[in-house]
């Protein structure tokens, strides 16, 4: 039995026959046909090194005994999350961009759909957890180890990745159980929520009020509480003697904010308003800045601006050589 007999309708809406649509065509750029190849050759660059750049960060911190703390364990799952976001959405994207009418058959889109919702929605709730432990170990230092010990860390996680499951569960099964009635094509890179809803043939008011709502409790909280914990933190670091180590403080503190700002934004304006008035193609490019921008660059900007896992990529580098060497 397949999804579309699950959640297919055989009612008539709208004046409309349901054509129990078995596949669905996404547009892409296909509206700039000169474009597609040079956008493919971005996308497929940006692809492969947040690949890269988020394996090796996942590897670093598994070999590096000392890196076996709750803050470097939080950026390792988050890696993680990253790369199976990215894993999700970006295969597909780069399928798009190389074929003139790429189609998705309805159990594939449910499956793309889900998993966007299950890594986007645990990153949410991750970022949080991630903040909150910055918080604890710079404004409670002593009281740290009691605050973030193992349990609390498993705790955070867990917690993640249940609030994912759930939402993806939830919001997945609903927006497939809508009759979608002859029009199949989705004005977009890949099977997101907002322009998939566009295609159905039914009143989708009360999955709108319940979009919204989740939205404010799945992205927005975590993003005011991350704000909250980041002014405590500025309020902590002002009192820094040193004027050198407030810079630095504040230098990274800005890096973190900007990388969060810029996928609770643009998630928040996509999913707040599912039918919003938006173009197709600002659509698309608020989707590519936390689909295919946060992926590459949150580690990077949670990894490179830090001290002991600069110290230990050159730890590993120096014993890679010296086994070369032997």
């Amino acid at each position: 039995m397949t999804l579309r007999t699950i959640y297919g309708s055989t009612s008539t809406t709208r004046g409309q026959n349901d054509s129990s649509v078995a596949e669905f065509i996404l547009l892409g750029f296909s509206a700039f046909p000169e474009l597609q190849g040079c956008v493919f050759g971005v996308f497929l660059v940006i692809y492969l090194v947040t690949l890269i750049g988020n394996a090796l960060i996942i590897i670093i911190i598994f070999l590096d005994q000392s890196l076996h703390i709750p803050m470097y364990l939080f950026l390792q799952n988050l890696s993680m999350v990253e790369m199976s976001f990215s894993a999700a959405i970006t295969p597909e994207m780069l399928v798009v961009l190389t074929t003139e009418k790429a189609t998705i058959s309805f159990e594939g889109c449910f499956a793309q759909m889900y998993f966007i919702l299950l890594f986007g929605g645990t990153e949410c709730f991750l970022l949080g957890a991630m903040a909150y432990d910055r918080f604890a170990a710079i404004c409670h230092p002593l009281s740290y180890p009691v605050i973030m010990n193992q349990r609390v860390f498993m705790k955070l996680v867990i917690f993640s990745m249940i609030s994912g499951i759930m939402v993806a569960s939830v919001q997945t099964t609903w927006v497939f159980s809508f009759p979608y009635c002859g029009h199949r094509e989705i004005n977009h890179l890949f099977c997101e929520t907002p322009p998939v809803l566009e295609l159905a043939c039914a009143d989708t008011f009360l999955f709108e009020v319940y979009a919204f709502t989740g939205t404010i409790l799945i992205v927005m909280v975590p993003f005011l509480l991350i704000l909250l914990s980041y002014t405590r933190i500025l309020f902590a670091i002002l009192k820094m003697p040193s004027s050198t180590g407030r810079q630095k403080a504040f230098s990274t503190c800005a890096s973190h904010l900007t990388s969060v700002t810029l996928f609770y934004g643009t998630a928040s304006i996509t999913y707040l308003q599912p039918k919003s008035r938006y173009s197709p193609d600002t659509k698309k490019l608020m989707s590519l800045a936390y689909t295919l921008l946060t992926p590459l660059l949150n580690p990077l900007i949670y990894s490179l601006r830090n001290k002991e896992m600069k110290r230990a990529v050159v730890k590993l580098w120096r014993r890679k050589v010296a086994l070369h060497t032997a």
